[in-house]
C-alpha cells in the first residue's frame, strides 16, 4: 500500500516544476520500464501491481524503492489515461555537449519544439537513424515531461540529448562545420550531396526556423512536394516530427548511395 504523501509525490512529477525540484521524472509501460531499468538511467523506485513484479525480475543491480501497489493506486499516480501496470521513477541527468562532435558525425539540433510527443518521437527517429545527439533550444519542451519520455519508448536511454541557448552553440562551431535548415528558399533535398558530419536544424511547428538561428544555416534544404497543382488545397507544411524523419532518412540514404 502507498502513503498518500508517496502518493502525492509521485503525482507531482507529472509538473515540470516538481521534476526540476526532485530532479526526478516517471516513465510507464512494460516496455519503456524495463528498458529503462536496463539503461544507465538512476532509478529511484518502482511502483506496479502484484501480478506484474511475478512476471517481471528487476536487475541485480536495482537499488531503488520496490512498491507493491494496487490498482487504484496505480490510477491516482499515472500520467496516462488509461494507467499501466507499472510506473518508474528516476534520476533526471543533464548532458554536455562538445561542439567538436558535429565535425565527425550529424547531430540534430531542435530550434523550439513545443509538442512534447513531436519531441519523443524526434528522439525515436533519431535513434533509428543512428544520430547519437540532439541539441535542443533553452525554449524547448521539456525532456522529461511523460509524454516526452513515454513517445521515445525508450529511445531516450541511447540518445544523448543536453538544452543549449543555440545562437551561443553556434558561434563554437568550427567554421568547417555544415550547418544545415529546411526553409522554403532552400535547395531541393533530393538534389544535394549531403556531408556525413555537421548540424541539421529542425524548426518549430509553426514558425520553423527562428529569424534569430536563419543566418547560422550554411545549407538551405527543402522537402519537396509531389502535390502536382499547389494551389489546389494541398497541405502547407509538414509535422515536425514527420520533415525530420524525412531528412533523417535522405541524409541517411545519402551516405549508404555514395559508399
Amino acid at each position: 500500500m502507498l502513503s498518500k504523501n508517496k502518493i502525492k509525490h509521485i503525482a507531482s512529477l507529472h509538473q515540470k516544476k516538481q521534476r526540476e525540484l526532485h530532479k526526478e521524472f516517471i516513465a510507464e509501460g512494460t516496455k519503456l520500464v524495463v528498458e529503462l531499468l536496463n539503461s544507465s538511467f538512476e532509478s529511484t523506485g518502482i511502483y506496479a501491481t502484484e501480478e506484474w513484479f511475478e512476471n517481471n525480475l528487476l536487475p541485480a543491480n536495482f537499488t531503488g524503492e520496490k512498491h507493491i501497489a494496487s490498482t487504484s493506486e496505480m490510477e491516482r499516480i499515472t500520467a496516462l489515461s488509461t494507467p499501466s501496470p507499472c510506473l518508474l521513477t528516476l534520476k533526471t541527468r543533464n548532458t554536455v555537449f562538445d561542439t567538436a562532435i558535429a565535425k565527425s558525425e550529424l547531430v540534430l539540433v531542435l530550434d523550439d519544439i513545443k509538442d512534447p510527443g513531436n519531441l519523443g518521437t524526434i528522439i525515436r527517429t533519431a535513434d533509428w537513424f543512428g544520430f547519437r545527439y540532439i541539441v535542443c533550444s533553452e525554449q524547448t519542451v521539456d525532456l522529461f515531461n511523460p509524454k516526452t519520455i513515454q513517445s521515445t519508448m525508450g529511445s531516450i536511454a541511447r540518445v544523448n540529448i543536453c538544452y543549449r541557448t543555440l545562437e551561443t552553440m553556434f558561434k563554437e562551431l568550427d567554421r568547417s562545420v555544415k550547418i544545415y535548415g529546411a526553409l522554403l528558399d532552400g535547395t531541393n533535398m533530393l538534389n544535394t550531396d549531403f556531408s556525413d558530419s555537421g548540424i541539421i536544424v529542425i524548426g518549430n511547428e509553426s514558425r520553423g526556423i527562428s529569424e534569430t538561428i536563419r543566418p547560422y544555416i550554411t545549407d538551405k534544404i527543402f522537402i519537396p512536394s509531389f502535390q502536382a497543382d499547389t494551389l489546389s488545397g494541398g497541405a502547407e507544411s509538414l509535422n515536425a516530427s514527420i520533415a525530420n524523419a524525412i531528412i533523417c532518412y535522405e541524409f541517411r540514404r545519402n551516405k549508404m548511395i555514395s559508399k
